[in-house]
C-alpha cells in the first residue's frame, strides 16, 4: 500500500511547483509600490526555476567560459539525478507536469491496445540526444540557440508572452462591462473581481507582443501533441531532458521486475510517461524513465519497485548510435556558420535592431541569451519585443527595443535584474546613467541615436507648430532642441515655428520621441541602433567613447 501512494505524492510535487512557477511568472512584472513612492522593483525572485536548470548552466558555461550568478546552484540538480534518477522531469518540471495532465486527457487516438503501444520504448525519444548535442556544439560556436528548446525558456516565452497576455485582454473584456453597469448589485461585484484579480493575476497595463499569436499556436501544439503520443515533448525533443537521462545513467535508483508475480497484464504501461517499457521480458530503459511511479501504482501485483543497487537486465545509457551522435556534432558545427552568413558584420545588421539597456556586444549577447522573455514581460512601458528578422535567424525571439509601442523608461533597469545569463548585464540606474542626480560620472548607456525625416515633421515639412517630442525627451539637458526659424505657408503668410533638432551627443536613444511622435501613420523621429554604447563600431561621433 506504501508503494501505491507514491503517484500521489508525485502528483502533490508536480502541482506545488507548477503553482510557484506560475506564480513566479505572474510576478514578473512591474507592481504600484505599496507605499505609495512609485519606486520600480519586483515582487518575487523570477529567475529561481533558470538557476535550476542545469542544462543553461552548461551551455552558458560553454559559450561564454564563466557562469553567470545563481546559476551554478542548478548543477545541484544532476547531483540528486546521479542517485535518483531523471526525477526533475517527473516530479519537479512544470513543462513536464502540463505534458503530463494534457497525456492524461482521454483521446481517441490512445485507446486501448493503441495507448499501451504507444507508451512503449520508441527508437525517436533519442532524437532528444541530437538536440543536446547539436545545442552544445553551437554553444561550443558562441550561440545559445538551444534557449529556442529550452523547457523553461520556452514557458515563459510562451505564457508570458501570449497566454497571459490574451488572459489580460478576456479578463477585461468581461469585466468592464460589469464595472460600467447602471446596476449597483453587477457593478459592485465588477469593481471587487477587478481588485482582486489586478492584485493577484491580472497586469496593472494591457500588453501585446509581436509574434505573441505565433508563439502561442506553437505551444498549444506541442501540448495538444501529448493526446496523441504521450509526453512527445519530453521524449523526444526536450534537450534539458536529454541532459538528466545522460546523467542518469548512473543512477544507484533502478526499476526490480519481479518476474514471478507478472502475468504481462501491461497495466504498468497504460499510464507509463517516459516509454520505458517497465513491462517484464524486455529491458527497462533507465535513462528514458521520468521516474513518475505510475507503473509501482499501477501493477496489482505488487511485482514492481524502486530500490537502490539493483542489479537487473536494464539498459543504462540513452539509445544513441555513432551515426545520431555525429549527426548531432554535424548540425551544431554547420547551422551555426550558416546563421550566421547574413548577420556577421555590424553593418548588415538591422538599423532598428535597439538592444536593452546593459545589453552585451551583439557576439557575447547572442552567446548568453536564451530567448526566454523575461526582459519582454517585466518591461514597464511593453516596449521589448520578440524579434524576427531583425538580427537574422540565430537573434530570432531575442528582445528588440520598438519605440513606436513603448520607450524606455529613464528609472527602470528590470531587464538587467531578471536575465538570468548576464545578456544583459545587470546595472543600476546610476549606471544607467539618464536620470537627474542619479547619473554616473561616466557616460551615460545609449541605445541608438533619433533622427528626423524633415519631409514628414510637421514644422519642417507642413509649416505646422508641434514640439511634443522635445517635451517627452527624458535627458537632462534635453537631446532634442528647437530653433525658432521663419517660414513661409500655403497661403504665403511668414510665421514663426520652433523646429526640433536632436543633439546626438546628449542623445540616449530611448525611443520617447518617437513613441509620442503624433504621426499615425510613420514617425516623423526615429532611433537607430548607430551610437549604442555596446558597439564601437557603430558610432557617428568621433569624439565619443
Amino acid at each position: 500500500m506504501a508503494r501505491s501512494r507514491l503517484p500521489l505524492w508525485r502528483r502533490i510535487s508536480q502541482i506545488f511547483f507548477l503553482l510557484v512557477f506560475i506564480a513566479l511568472l505572474i510576478f514578473t512584472s512591474l507592481r504600484p509600490s505599496s507605499g505609495g513612492s512609485g519606486d520600480i522593483h519586483l515582487r518575487a525572485p523570477v529567475r529561481l526555476f533558470f538557476e535550476w536548470d542545469p542544462l543553461i548552466a552548461v551551455a552558458n558555461a560553454i559559450a561564454s567560459h564563466a557562469l553567470y550568478r545563481g546559476l551554478l546552484w542548478s548543477l545541484l540538480i544532476l547531483l540528486p539525478t546521479m542517485f535518483l534518477g531523471r526525477f526533475f522531469c517527473g516530479w519537479i518540471c512544470p513543462m513536464g507536469t502540463l505534458q503530463h495532465f494534457v497525456g492524461n486527457m482521454h483521446s481517441e487516438a490512445k485507446r486501448g491496445k493503441q495507448r499501451i503501444d504507444s507508451n512503449r520504448y520508441k527508437r525517436w525519444q533519442t532524437v532528444k540526444y541530437v538536440v543536446l548535442i547539436a545545442g552544445l556544439i553551437a554553444a561550443f560556436f558562441g550561440s545559445m540557440a538551444i534557449g529556442w528548446l529550452d523547457p523553461f525558456s520556452l514557458l515563459v516565452r510562451s505564457i508570458g508572452l501570449a497566454l497571459l497576455p490574451a488572459f489580460n485582454f478576456a479578463a477585461r473584456a468581461v469585466l468592464t462591462p460589469l464595472e460600467h453597469s447602471h446596476i449597483a448589485a453587477i457593478k459592485a461585484t465588477g469593481e471587487t473581481l477587478h481588485t482582486v484579480l489586478q492584485a493577484t493575476v491580472l497586469d496593472f497595463r494591457q500588453t501585446h507582443f509581436a509574434q505573441g499569436l505565433v508563439l502561442g499556436i506553437v505551444f498549444l501544439v506541442i501540448l495538444a501533441a501529448s493526446l496523441r503520443i504521450t509526453r512527445l515533448w519530453c521524449r523526444s525533443i526536450c534537450p534539458l531532458g536529454a541532459l538528466l537521462g545522460a546523467v542518469s545513467r548512473w543512477s544507484i535508483l533502478g526499476l526490480h521486475k519481479d518476474p514471478a508475480t507478472c502475468d504481462k497484464c501491461n497495466r504498468c504501461l497504460l499510464n507509463c510517461q517516459g516509454g520505458d517499457d517497465p513491462i517484464g521480458g524486455v529491458p527497462w530503459r533507465k535513462s528514458e524513465c521520468l521516474m513518475c511511479m505510475n507503473c509501482v501504482g499501477s501493477c496489482p501485483h505488487d511485482g514492481l519497485a524502486f530500490r537502490f543497487f539493483r542489479k537487473e537486465h536494464e539498459v543504462a545509457t540513452p539509445d544513441i548510435g555513432r551515426r545520431k551522435a555525429l549527426t548531432g556534432l554535424a548540425a551544431g558545427a554547420v547551422v551555426v556558420p550558416l546563421m550566421r552568413a547574413n548577420t556577421g558584420l555590424d553593418k548588415s545588421r538591422h538599423d532598428r535592431l535597439l538592444r536593452p539597456p546593459g545589453a552585451l556586444d551583439e557576439t557575447e549577447f547572442l552567446s548568453r541569451c536564451i530567448r526566454c522573455g523575461e526582459c519582454m514581460k517585466v518591461c514597464p512601458n511593453n516596449s521589448l519585443h520578440p524579434t524576427l528578422e531583425q538580427a537574422g535567424l540565430e537573434g530570432l525571439w531575442t528582445p528588440t527595443l520598438v519605440p513606436r509601442i513603448g520607450y524606455c523608461e529613464p528609472s527602470c533597469v528590470l531587464c538587467s535584474e531578471v536575465c538570468p545569463t548576464g545578456a544583459i548585464w545587470q546595472i543600476t540606474p546610476k549606471e544607467k546613467g539618464w536620470v537627474v542626480g542619479v547619473g554616473a560620472d561616466s557616460q551615460p548607456i545609449r541605445l541608438g541615436t533619433a533622427f528626423y525625416d524633415r519631409g514628414r515633421c510637421l514644422p519642417w515639412a507642413e509649416a505646422t507648430e508641434c514640439i511634443v517630442c522635445e517635451e517627452w525627451c527624458p535627458v537632462s539637458p534635453k537631446a532634442i532642441y528647437v530653433e525658432d526659424a521663419e517660414v513661409v505657408d500655403s497661403a504665403g503668410n511668414t510665421k514663426t515655428l520652433k523646429q526640433p533638432r536632436v543633439d546626438p551627443s546628449r542623445c540616449v536613444g530611448c525611443g520617447a520621441c518617437e513613441y509620442a511622435c503624433p504621426l499615425q501613420e510613420r514617425p516623423a523621429v526615429y532611433v537607430t541602433s548607430i551610437g549604442e554604447s555596446r558597439s564601437p563600431s557603430s558610432q557617428i561621433l568621433l569624439n565619443r567613447k
